[in-house]
């Protein structure tokens, strides 16, 4: 079965195009000819390209996230006290989590 790719892995692919591709132009910059000039010509091309697609995942992700943020919000407007017990349940879990933890830690 194929991994499925995320909007991170994503981000994560390009911005290593956008810095293997900026390093590739700078190391074959002192090189001289048509084919060099061409190379590095369509090299600039899809590092441009690769920056557009980028910036917008970029903008994708941010979309996203502040409509969870409206999602979330609302929710704790329509439902304030389950919004106060799940809080308060995090908290205790987390709390029982770290004090097992820490108490069973003897140095």
């Amino acid at each position: 079965m194929a991994k499925r790719v995320t909007t991170e892995d994503l981000y994560e692919h390009l911005q290593d195009v956008i810095r293997d591709t900026e390093a590739l132009l700078q190391a074959t910059a002192s090189y001289a000819g048509d084919k060099a000039e061409q190379a590095r010509e369509k090299a600039g091309d899809s590092l441009r390209a690769a920056k557009e697609r980028l910036s917008g995942v970029q903008e994708d992700v941010a979309e996203r996230a502040r409509d969870y943020m409206k999602q979330g919000d609302q929710y704790v407007r329509d439902n304030p006290w389950q919004s106060v017990g799940l809080a308060a349940g995090l908290g205790l879990l987390v709390g029982v989590l770290l004090f097992g933890t820490l108490s069973g830690r003897r140095d």
